[in-house]
């Protein structure tokens, strides 16, 4: 399904090799490494903090299509073991996507900021849409783990921000320039800042 909505994710081009039931591991990983930037496509979380690039695997989006012998590009997600294995083979019955629940897609749309948003006190995730409620429940976006690091990163990203402004114009100690580059560091590897929900805010998914 496409939207009006600028996608979160710009696939560039596809793997030169084509692509089948056989070879779509091996040959589409560089890519979509690229594409999602090294990134889950779901929680966002960086592979550096999912366990490596051996806990990254490909999901299909659409898992009616797994067993195609041609696979396409599109519909091949770079994912965390925790989503890929939450999401599973599980999509929407009609029934379902009458009353507008699916997944979303965000090489086609804005998912966060638009159908799903981070509540900044708990920093579970939030949807304002029946699609945002599907998506958050079958990736599991507000398992444990992934909780935690949005909290740790508000938490650095509060300390950076609020540092007055005249100790960042100091110079500062070799030590304490250090700490302030690696905290400034881990933030960009960890999952990225998710705008809070419109107020009030609507029950958890």
């Amino acid at each position: 399904m496409s939207s009006s909505t600028k996608a979160r994710i710009r696939r560039g081009p596809p793997p030169a090799k084509r692509l089948t039931r056989r070879n779509y591991r091996k040959a589409a990983l560089e890519s979509l490494r690229r594409d999602f930037q090294d990134r889950c496509a779901y929680s966002c979380q960086h592979l550096s903090r999912a366990g490596g690039l051996q806990c990254m695997e490909i999901d299909h989006f659409d898992p009616r299509l797994k067993n195609k012998f041609i696979q396409r590009y599109s519909n091949l997600f770079l994912a965390s073991r925790h989503c890929n294995g939450a999401k599973s083979d599980i999509w929407p019955t009609r029934a379902e996507q009458a009353l507008g629940l699916r997944f979303l897609n965000p090489c086609e749309e804005q998912d966060y900021g638009v159908h799903i948003f981070e509540d900044p006190n708990t920093h579970h995730l939030v949807g304002v849409s029946p699609a945002g409620h599907f998506h958050i429940r079958y990736c599991d976006l507000n398992a444990d783990h992934l909780v935690e690091e949005r909290r740790d990163r508000a938490k650095i990203r509060k300390l950076l921000e609020e540092t007055p402004v005249s100790l960042r114009n100091r110079s500062f100690s070799p030590e304490l320039t250090e700490l302030i580059a690696k905290l400034r560091e881990l933030m960009e590897t960890m999952i990225p800042a998710i705008p809070p929900p419109p107020d009030p805010v609507p029950p958890r998914a």
